[in-house]
């Protein structure tokens, strides 16, 4: 079995066209074809706010010590 991974562009009458490399022996073969969009490179993407991932502990807590009450329940 053999992997091949292709980008290619689906016409409007549905239809791909793929070369597939030289180690592929002519003959019957099974295919599975996986459809993943690809990402239009000519819009911009906005990373992530990563101060809106942090913050999941009250602000009222010392991360510090969040940390070692933690260990220390580990520890038990």
């Amino acid at each position: 079995m053999e992997t091949i991974r292709q980008g290619v562009t689906v016409t409007s009458d549905r239809k791909i066209e793929v070369t597939l490399p030289e180690s592929v022996q002519p003959g019957r073969v099974e295919i599975v074809i996986v459809l993943q969009p690809i990402a239009d490179e000519s819009v911009s993407v906005q990373p992530p706010n990563f101060k809106e991932l942090l913050g999941f502990l009250p602000k009222r807590v010392d991360p510090l010590e969040f940390e070692r009450q933690i260990r220390n329940e580990w520890n038990r």
